[in-house]
């Protein structure tokens, strides 16, 4: 059984309907086949604002909730009750990328997706809306009352799982507990065979400069971690660490490691970025947007882009689709391992 998957179109205000369109259009191949089913979730008028900006023609057929689905097919989430501009920060394109989050979770636990792919909202939009999240995230793990979530970001061979995400670096220490590290150890774990990763081999980064120096520069790395890591050794995982944060991204990519977990928001979001956004360096222009985000410890399959709403090229047609097709990729292989578990 192929998974059917949802793709929700974050805010419709900014670059989410045009990669959407643009990535469907590069996937009509499989879709046709019937290799590949999905479900867009969102704005409609936006949906098709965005195929005339983009100049593809192909227009993505609306459906409604009761109906049985074509292999690609588009939902409005909710009524529009004030016009959503590309670039335009509003409360009702907020408003709507909750609706389409919303429906897709209701979708999903009914059954009728196997996952969900999301692009990018704003959290400011989001918030004058009435909806008070700071991203995806919790946002998701409200709707299905979920407990523990975890980000991991992936880009090709780099993929990092993270302890903390969007708190202050100063509350980072506090938040790093036996507990937490092995929900984040045991998730990487299961994502990495859900993936074809059969061995499966983790690093921990350490989150003090050299491992904590013996104690010199902290007591974190050898208090909770290497204790933890022991543990995790002796229930038959790969794990090793702490391994200091200045080389483990380097082994990483050397294919020593299939995984790192990562201490806070920013030690694990820099790498990857790094290596999957690509820049042109004579004209500072975009060439690609890579790699992949992916929630784990969801009762549903949620990956996501790994870029924002950027307003300031909405509406313009410029925007990359390769990570939503990445993320298309991801969420089908992660919905797969599930349907055969």
């Amino acid at each position: 059984m192929r998974p059917h998957l949802a793709i929700t179109m974050g805010d419709p205000a900014g670059v989410g309907p045009e990669i959407i369109v643009k990535a469907c259009e590069r996937l009509r191949g499989r879709i046709d086949s019937g290799d590949l089913r999905l479900l867009v979730i969102g704005s409609v008028p936006a949906l098709r604002a965005a195929g005339k900006i983009v100049g593809i023609d192909s227009v993505i057929p609306e459906t409604a909730f009761g109906d049985e689905w074509p292999a690609l097919a588009c939902l409005q989430a909710g009524p529009e009750t004030d016009p959503i501009l590309p670039g335009k920060l509003s409360a009702a394109g907020g408003r709507m990328a909750y609706l389409a989050i919303e429906s897709a979770v209701r979708l999903a636990e009914a059954g009728r997706i196997q996952g969900i792919v999301t692009a990018p909202l704003n959290k400011e939009a989001l918030n004058l809306a009435g909806y008070h999240f700071s991203g995806h995230t919790d946002m998701l793990a409200k709707l299905t009352n979920a407990k523990g979530s975890v980000m991991m970001l992936a880009h090709g061979p780099m993929r990092v799982s993270h302890v903390t995400t969007h708190v202050a670096l100063e509350d980072v220490p506090a938040k790093l507990t036996p507990t937490r590290l092995r929900t984040v150890i045991d998730l990487t774990h299961q994502a990495l065979r859900d993936l074809g990763v059969s061995r499966a081999r983790i690093a921990v980064a350490a989150l003090n400069p050299h491992g904590g120096e013996g104690g010199l520069f902290g007591r974190q790395d050898i208090d909770i971690s290497a204790p933890t890591i022991a543990q995790c050794v002796a229930d038959g995982l790969d794990v090793v660490g702490p391994v200091p944060g200045d080389t483990v991204f380097v082994k990483l990519r050397a294919g020593q490691y299939d995984a790192v977990v990562a201490m806070y928001h920013d030690q694990g979001h820099i790498p990857v970025k790094l290596l999957g956004f690509n820049v042109d360096p004579q004209t500072g222009q975009w060439n690609a947007l890579s790699g992949v985000n992916i929630t784990l410890g969801l009762p549903i399959v949620r990956t996501s882009v790994d870029h924002g709403t950027a307003f300031d090229i909405a509406g313009t047609g410029v925007a990359n689709e390769l990570s939503l097709i990445e993320a298309i990729d991801y969420a089908e292989r992660l919905a797969a391992a599930r349907l055969v578990r």
